[in-house]
């Protein structure tokens, strides 16, 4: 290991030079980019006439029943211009309405920002998706801060788009710009999601869901976030992108193997504290030094995908196996400060 290590800091080398380059042509990169923004000439998706729809229409009539049993109102109904699936403009009760159970948690301070400049603005513009969930209960797979906001405004009833289409709660959440994602925000949702799906269809493969999930890596960082609200993912992230995959296992099945392989991160994780403990008492104090840590101990740091390749550089119990024993047998005494300063680099620069 150590006839590469200097290898490893070459590279991280390599690559901040690369990005300070690739920063002195961010002008040209994003007028090229522009440049290519051109509209597609085969035109698709409804004309004006197909996308009118009656209220009553038998596509929504069970849907805008639940809206008037719950108090609220229909205003219109349309097909969707894209896919021409049938939705209702209607207004609902707030306390008709909940978010789905595996949304991201609800930030009070965004909260309490979008109220105010809700009511700054002097309109609420903005409806909600709703879909029917569980229990005959209205879901909002896409609104939980805008819900949130609405009850702190005092509002009676609330304008929302409906869909009959249950599964869409599942689909909408990785179009969901409202709040920015973070790491532990997005594993959160998508292993919330995940569970979810494994009691509705403990028979389907987790590959299934792949559009949902959006990465097999947030499914592990999930279980661990489940237990760790604190734990820094992001260090670890880089190794389980390269080693992680969609399971062909079914859901439940799925969920069991990232439960395990989530232990034995905390495991590691547990040898990474003891190994920056151990440097900081050698004199070390950058923030970054988990982050080399992990990075020394990475198993396929020197990985490089084939285009075309897919297949990971090796099974994830293995790089979990390797992982652990590099960690235990750690030199203390292999680490230079300038080893540290050009993690600190790069990691500055991602950011």
């Amino acid at each position: 290991m150590s006839r590469r290590v200097p290898q490893f800091f070459a590279t991280l080398a390599c690559m901040a030079s690369k990005k300070a380059v690739k920063s002195v042509t961010t002008g040209a990169a994003k007028r090229v980019v522009r440049a290519r923004l051109a509209p597609r000439k085969d035109k698709r998706g409804l004309t004006a006439a197909d996308i009118t729809l009656a209220p009553d229409s038998p596509e929504v009539a069970v849907l805008a029943m639940q809206v008037r049993a719950a108090g609220g109102a229909v205003i219109a109904a349309y097909r969707e211009p894209f896919s021409g699936r049938p939705l209702l403009l209607a207004a609902l009760p707030l306390a008709s309405l909940q978010p789905t159970p595996f949304q991201r948690d609800l930030s009070p301070t965004h909260t309490k920002r979008l109220a105010r400049k809700i009511e700054e603005a002097g309109s609420f513009l903005d409806p909600l998706i709703v879909v029917h969930g569980e229990d005959g209960k209205l879901w909002t797979p896409n609104g939980r801060h805008r819900l949130a906001a609405a009850k702190l405004l005092g509002l009676r009833q609330i304008t929302v788009l409906a869909s009959p289409d249950e599964d869409l709660a599942f689909r909408i959440l990785a179009l969901n710009t409202e709040k920015a994602h973070n790491l532990k925000d997005r594993s959160l949702e998508v292993i919330r999601m995940a569970r979810t799906l494994a009691k509705r269809r403990p028979r389907a493969r987790e590959s299934e869901f792949a559009a949902e999930f959006e990465a097999p890596e947030l499914l592990t960082l999930g279980v661990i976030y489940e237990n760790s609200s604190r734990f820094g993912g992001g260090a670890y992230s880089p190794f389980l992108k390269k080693v992680e995959r969609f399971s062909e296992r079914s859901l439940p099945a799925g969920l069991r193997d990232r439960e395990g392989y989530a232990a034995r991160i905390m495991t590691i994780e547990t040898e990474v504290k003891r190994i920056v403990a151990g440097l900081q008492e050698r004199g070390f104090s950058s923030p970054y030094l988990r982050n080399y840590v992990v990075a020394r101990i990475n198993p396929v740091r020197f990985h490089r995908a084939k285009k075309g390749d897919t297949a990971p550089p090796m099974p994830l119990a293995a790089a979990l196996t390797r992982m652990a024993a590099a960690a235990k047998k750690f030199n203390l005494g292999s680490v230079k400060p300038g080893d540290v300063a050009l993690v600190a680099a790069v990691a500055a620069d991602d950011n």
